[in-house]
């Protein structure tokens, strides 16, 4: 089964990132290299969240839509990124997550899977 492990930032890894990106940089790849060496990794990516701020598009039930400079959803966790992992089930997708050595916030979701 394969599994989004959606990564949100938090204040704490924004502050440890910005103290010494390089040691962080170091455990966080650590991590990820362990997932591929392991053959769960199948896909990932992160997202640009320090020099360009997101932007949300609104469409209400009329077809107007708005837009507003910011994360859809504001607070102290952010969207990161994520990875895709393939595994048994859920709770090998749990474990994964777990493992993150960072302080972000993890959430996993099941890929829907085509017909």
């Amino acid at each position: 089964m394969k599994y989004a492990l959606v990564i949100f930032e938090t204040d704490e890894s924004r502050r440890r990132i910005r103290a010494d990106r390089a040691a962080y940089r170091k455990e966080y790849e650590g991590w990820i290299g362990g997932l591929a060496a392991a053959g769960k990794l199948v896909g990932g990516d992160a997202l640009e969240t320090e020099r360009t701020a997101p932007a949300t598009v609104r469409t209400a039930a009329d077809g107007t839509t708005t837009v507003t400079d910011g994360p859809a959803h504001p607070g102290e966790e952010t969207l990161g990124g994520w990875f895709v992992v393939e595994v048994a089930d859920r709770a090998e997708a749990l474990e994964l997550a777990r493992s993150l050595p960072t302080p972000e916030t993890v959430e996993v979701r099941p890929l829907l899977e085509s017909a």
